[in-house]
């Protein structure tokens, strides 16, 4: 009996965990604190500085922190709350774990982030309606930038707030200042998933520059829970209030280790991520695909690495069959995203195909290839080499 050799499986994503990140969480299993101890202030304090940010807020997933800053907007039933249909379905949940309405703008063709163009014609349309949202989420597809500049400005026109759902964009810049710095939007989220640019193993984190948002997710996170030296001066240390109903959305001090300890790595890991997206670039030159758009005005955190299939190779073999080829030979490759309206969730709302053509279009031709700072040169020389062998 030949047995069959089973090569070797090249993830698309994967978390880097050294010495001492396993340090920096073993000296908190050491101490008197788990979960709401001295880490987290001190995690949120850093990556509030690395970003330019004033104030960030940790919590237990970057879903949780986008759930907290749609609340501490304030948004809720009757109010509506738009996203891109390119995206991880939180992007748009969040707004409906709130009682709004959500709907959705179609994305660039290019940046394959919110297409501003199409938002513009949307709210112009939603105002005589009036309709206008309340939210816009704006998600940083892949680690690069949204237009955000160009959001801000429909922003301050037409009066909705702007959550930049950066979960794969931690370490990347627009205009020449880190994402997160909170220039054109109220609240920025990050993701410390173990697919993403640094790791918590789960964990997100929610930026702003207003301490009045900042304090009313800080709340939210746990229980809606006030525990002010004001409010304890009449009854003793120990009283608290529950002001509104919160949740339990707390980050635990072990996460936060790992975190600060991940965060001191993150130039790294974003230069490693470039370079290796640099490299695709040229291995990929003169294959039937698009390679990823640069935006002259931001800098990608490259968190995914996505191409796309040019019409005849989706004639003949077909995006499926490239990707089985693919996933047999142990590349780990992915689809980054199911457009989140033809989700049955949403298409049961009343969505259906042919409502967002672009995000669909490139639903239909986009495959990600494996890309993490722990790629070798040779595993991405393997993966190229498939690709090849795929589309032939």
């Amino acid at each position: 009996m030949i047995s069959r050799v089973i090569p070797r499986v090249i993830p698309y994503g994967r978390q880097d965990i050294r010495g001492e990140d396993m340090a920096a969480v073993a000296a908190v299993l050491h101490s008197d604190w788990l979960t709401q101890g001295p880490a987290v202030p001190r995690f949120e304090e850093a990556v509030a500085a690395r970003c330019g940010a004033r104030h960030a807020v940790a919590a237990n997933s970057a879903t949780s922190a986008l759930h907290l800053a749609c609340m501490s907007l304030d948004l809720g039933p009757g109010d509506h709350l738009w996203t891109t249909p390119n995206t991880f379905v939180a992007s748009a949940n969040c707004g409906r774990y709130c009682g709004a309405t959500v709907d959705f703008v179609d994305i660039d063709r290019d940046s394959l982030n919110l297409d501003p163009a199409a938002l513009a014609a949307k709210l112009e349309r939603a105002g005589k309606a009036g309709k206008l949202p309340k939210v816009v989420v704006a998600v940083d597809f892949a680690g690069q930038s949204c237009d955000m500049a160009a959001i801000r400005a429909l922003a301050d026109r037409y009066g909705f707030r702007v959550i930049e759902d950066a979960s794969h964009a931690i370490g990347g810049r627009y205009q020449a200042r880190p994402i997160g710095a909170g220039r054109y939007a109220d609240i920025t989220v990050f993701s410390f998933h173990p697919v993403k640019i640094i790791t918590t193993g789960e964990g997100g984190m929610a930026l702003c520059n207003d301490a009045a948002l900042a304090d009313h997710m800080a709340r939210l996170r746990s229980h809606g829970i006030c525990r002010d030296a004001a409010i304890q001066a009449a009854e003793g240390p120990w009283y608290y209030e529950q002001t509104e109903l919160g949740f339990n959305y707390r980050m635990t001090d072990m996460q936060a280790a790992l975190g600060l300890s991940q965060l001191a790595r993150l130039d790294e890991y974003v230069a490693a991520r470039r370079r290796l997206a640099d490299r695709y670039d040229h291995l990929l030159a003169g294959l039937p695909l698009r390679t990823p758009w640069r935006d002259l005005q931001a800098d990608s955190a490259w968190h995914l690495y996505v191409i796309r299939l040019e019409d005849a190779v989706l004639a003949k073999p077909g995006r499926r069959a490239v990707f089985e080829h693919l996933r047999a030979a142990g590349i780990g490759v992915n689809v980054h995203y199911i457009p989140v309206h033809l989700q049955p969730d949403y298409r049961r709302l009343g969505f259906a195909r042919g409502d967002y053509p672009v995000a669909e279009d490139y639903y239909a031709r986009t495959i990600t290839l494996p890309l993490h700072p722990g790629l070798s040169d040779a595993d991405q020389d393997r993966v190229v080499a498939e690709l090849r062998e795929a589309l032939a």
